[in-house]
């Protein structure tokens, strides 16, 4: 009986660890096939790519990493009528901010005073997310 209970502990343990390296595994995933999804839409060319939409990037730089992924999948979802992939990206970026942030909710209200263009939107966007990668 003695011997059971450190076993158990152990399982626990192990268990708990493996569950944190899916969740880390499953983001990275999220993030991966989210610059996929930019680098193959700033590939495509099509008019609306000047459309304006809401620099979430401009101003000061007091925002988290989750209140940016949060903004950008509004933004995402607004531009969906330009291009069909931006709702794949507003999915993934939901998903994310759903499983990092019990603060954030999409959708993020987003201030319409600085706009940039779509094209500029998603290479920042993109740049972002190749950080988030790297940390």
């Amino acid at each position: 009986m003695s011997i059971l209970v450190p076993v158990l502990l152990t399982f626990l343990a192990l268990s708990a660890c493996q569950g944190h390296t899916a969740a880390l595994l499953q983001t990275s995933n999220l993030l991966k096939e989210s610059i996929r999804l930019l680098s193959h839409l700033l590939q495509t060319k099509v008019s609306c790519d000047k459309m304006n939409v809401t620099n979430i990037f401009a101003g000061d730089k007091k925002d988290d990493n989750m209140e940016i992924l949060c903004k950008a999948s509004t933004v995402a979802w607004e531009g969906r009528s330009c291009h069909r992939h931006l709702e794949g990206l507003h999915l993934n970026l939901l998903h994310l901010v759903q499983r990092k942030s019990t603060v954030h909710k999409a959708p993020c209200p987003v201030a319409a005073a600085n706009t940039t263009s779509l094209h500029d939107f998603l290479l920042d966007l993109r740049r972002v997310l190749q950080r988030l990668v790297k940390d």
